[in-house]
């Protein structure tokens, strides 16, 4: 990781920031003396959350702000709200997520809850932070995955979530859609002459609340428990893509152990086939600015209001 004077002055955002790899990954950040915006849908857990982070970073210069990316019209305000208060953006952290609730449950906007929230949130997040973000030299933009991603497939009907409901499917697929976005993002990022990286993440099998809120049965849940590491260990992979000085554009981190489900080194992974198929990235480009009405163009980034 790069030393904590190194971030000083630089602005990151980290979505879903109240607790588990979002709040580890915002102290992380603190720690190293950058800007730290903390995103919470639940404003109380929010400000909960940001006190953490003071108490163990007192000079951290934290804030605190509502966002639920289940709505696209928080994300818009958000957006917007951000492209007027701030000069800067070297870090989005699009961490946000949401794993196999017990039942079909659809965002504010009628999507499947984890597509639209894993996904097409970050996604119209994304579009509405290009323009800060290409404006700033070096920003970079970390989609977190997961190993979930391996086994997911993607096609229109996923995204539209119009076949079989299947909790478990609908979250590997989001997850492959958010590894999709990253890898592309870069290479059309590269294409419009940016600097910006945008790189991808996963931390392996790790404790954090999501598994306390999935459908899955409670001796799966507790047998998982056994392989997990912490939050902390789990945000590595990350803060590595967010601040380290050898990362590359297209870059995926995840935990350098047996079969990425832990550890302390950080790795460089080779991304499954399909986050590299340009044909299936197009579609995916296409099929999200449909829905969201809101087109991640690197070659265009729109002002922050147009989102």
């Amino acid at each position: 990781m790069v030393a904590t004077e190194e971030l000083t002055g630089r602005t990151a955002v980290v979505t879903g920031a109240t607790s588990g790899l979002g709040l580890a990954s915002a102290l992380g950040l603190a720690q190293r003396g950058a800007r730290v915006v903390m995103t919470a849908r639940d404003t109380a857990r929010g400000e909960a959350a940001g006190a953490a982070v003071r108490d163990a970073v007192p000079d951290a210069d934290v804030t605190v702000e509502p966002l639920d990316l289940a709505d696209l019209a928080s994300v818009r305000g958000f957006a917007e709200r951000l492209g007027e208060t701030s000069g800067r953006l070297d870090v989005l952290l699009n961490n946000a997520g949401v794993m196999m609730p017990r039942r079909r449950r659809t965002t504010a906007d009628g999507f499947e809850l984890q597509m639209g929230t894993n996904h097409l949130g970050h996604w119209a997040l994304t579009a509405g932070l290009l323009p800060v973000l290409v404006a700033t030299p070096g920003a970079r933009v970390v989609t977190v995955s997961s190993l979930a991603a391996r086994g997911g497939g993607l096609a229109e009907d996923d995204l539209r979530s119009q076949g079989p409901y299947r909790p478990s499917a609908a979250y590997a697929t989001s997850k492959l859609a958010n590894l999709v976005f990253a890898v592309e993002l870069d290479r059309r990022l590269r294409e419009a002459g940016h600097d910006t990286l945008s790189v991808a993440a996963h931390p392996g099998i790790s404790a954090t609340n999501l598994a306390a809120t999935t459908g899955l049965p409670g001796p799966l849940v507790r047998l998982g428990g056994l392989l997990m590491q912490s939050a902390e260990q789990g945000a590595r992979p990350q803060l590595h893509a967010a601040t380290a000085p050898d990362v590359r554009g297209g870059d995926y981190y995840g935990p350098g152990g047996w079969g990425e489900v832990r550890g302390r080194r950080v790795r460089r992974l080779d991304p499954p086939a399909a986050a590299r198929d340009r044909d299936l990235a197009a579609r995916l480009w296409a099929v999200s600015a449909e829905l969201t009405g809101v087109d991640v163009d690197p070659a265009r980034p729109r002002p922050a209001a147009g989102c």
